[in-house]
């Protein structure tokens, strides 16, 4: 080969060398950018295939079938009365007639008053007949009728009510019954899955879900029937009807967390929210009825402020900003004085829960029993104390479960003399005076609106 050729090759092995070498370089970069972006794109993951992160599916049908047996139909009826119009008042010459005329008709006649019917749910709570309800499902009643799921019919006997809880029991005489078990209603957290179950619209069983929307609602509607009303309602939006009253609403477990009892709505039916009463208020209070035939009510002897006074409200009170419920007064002798209570305390924590609100404190106090130990925790110039005292069975002190509404109304307070004592049958008690002045046909008729609006937005459910 000539020198030429020689060097020509050498040239073309050169090139291809370097070629080769160039290439793999690019081919190496080229590797690496896309194992770069394979990692990169690695990071973001479908959140519906990560492993762990997907909730399973509510097993509604294993709590209903528990549940559902355990829940009763009742219904209710009053016989005609004669009511005697020598009871009526004579309005001739006065004031009202204009107003009433002559709607009372003839004086020393008697006319019927119409028969009632009513329906409702109930809960079985033990083997051999005893139910809960609402007490405004059988309140003046004459008769009681519990239809089973199976059909079958039994006269019921009212063994006792709370009207303050809006709550009853009632017993049949049966054997071997269906029945629930309360759940703690302290543990129930919102967006937890309920079961609300019963008879509304005079329907066979009828089963609802929802979630807990809310816990603690005071809403007013038990002072209506009760001048000591008690209300921490469960707020959830499992659609309740007229004759769900007294149903169950229960946990995924099929345990009771509380008695169904009102619905809001403008129309008188299911309008998006319903209302329970906590399992632990209803626990106490059934048992109460039981053993002693009416609830035994507890005092904390405490004034507090309204969950729902305004900002101009709470400064005309005096009643201060801060975490926990503001004591405005603590009654001699109570068990809030034995704690070591004072007026400007916050009290924080009832029996070691947590409280914000005067109504959760409330739904605390009144689970209890007058004799029963209670732990107040409670914050004063910034430092923590905690103290106990024993709950009073006695009216004499300040109701914890009887709010303080302090408007632009004004109020006084004054012990009960013993004379008027006698006469409403009470050992002692307090009076509450409260002064309204409507200085013009506007005031009177916004009141007025506001009123109706109020007492048509909650209805029994």
């Amino acid at each position: 080969m000539t020198a030429k050729g020689f060097f020509g090759v050498a040239l073309v092995s050169a090139a291809t060398a370097l070629g080769s070498v160039w290439g793999y370089g690019e081919y190496q970069q080229h590797q690496q950018l896309t194992s770069n972006r394979t990692e990169s794109s690695n990071i973001f993951k479908q959140a519906a295939y990560a492993e762990g992160e997907v909730a399973g599916p509510v097993d509604f049908e294993k709590a209903a079938t528990k549940a559902a047996p355990a829940v009763v139909h009742i219904r209710v009826s009053s016989k005609p009365k004669q009511v005697s119009q020598q009871q009526m008042p004579d309005l001739k010459g006065s004031p009202f007639e204009d107003f009433f005329g002559d709607m009372f008709g003839q004086r020393g006649q008697s006319a019927p008053a119409p028969q009632r019917k009513g329906s409702g749910s109930g809960v079985s709570i033990s083997a051999d007949g005893y139910i809960v309800t609402n007490n405004h499902v059988v309140a003046g009643s004459d008769e009681i009728t519990v239809t089973l799921e199976n059909k079958k019919d039994y006269k019921a006997k009212l063994v006792g009510k709370d009207p303050s809880t809006d709550l009853a029991v009632i017993k049949i005489e049966a054997k071997g019954l269906p029945f629930l078990t309360f759940a703690n209603s302290d543990n129930v957290r919102l967006g937890q899955w309920v079961l609300a179950i019963g008879y509304p619209l005079n329907l066979e069983t009828t089963v609802t879900s929802g979630i807990v929307s809310a816990k603690s609602r005071s809403l007013g509607i038990n002072s209506r029937q009760s001048s000591t009303p008690i209300e921490a309602f469960i707020q959830t939006d499992a659609a309740v009807n007229p004759g769900n009253s007294g149903g169950a609403l229960v946990n995924t477990n099929g345990d009771v967390i509380g008695i169904n009892s009102a619905i809001a709505s403008p129309t008188g039916s299911y309008a998006g929210y319903s209302y329970a009463i906590p399992s632990n208020l209803v626990k106490k209070v059934v048992a109460d009825i039981v053993e002693f035939g009416s609830a035994k009510r507890a005092y904390l002897g405490v004034m507090f402020g309204n969950d729902k006074m305004t900002e101009e409200q709470r400064k005309e009170a005096n009643v201060l900003e801060g975490d926990g419920v503001y004591v405005m007064d603590v009654a001699k002798g109570s068990a809030a004085e034995q704690a070591g209570l004072q007026k400007g305390d916050f009290i924080t924590k009832v029996n070691g829960a947590p409280v914000s609100t005067g109504t959760e404190m409330v739904e605390k106090v009144a689970s209890l029993r007058p004799g029963d130990n209670i732990a107040l925790t409670y914050t004063r110039n910034g430092a923590e104390k905690t103290g106990n005292g024993t709950l009073k069975g006695e009216t004499g002190v300040y109701v914890s479960v009887k709010e303080q509404v302090v408007e632009k109304l004004g109020a006084s307070f004054e012990n009960l003399d013993k004379s008027k004592a006698a006469q409403l049958n009470l050992s002692s008690g307090v009076v509450v005076k409260v002064f309204i002045t409507l200085t013009n046909k506007e005031d009177r008729e916004v009141i007025s609106g506001r009123a109706a609006r109020w007492s048509s937005l909650f209805v029994s459910a």
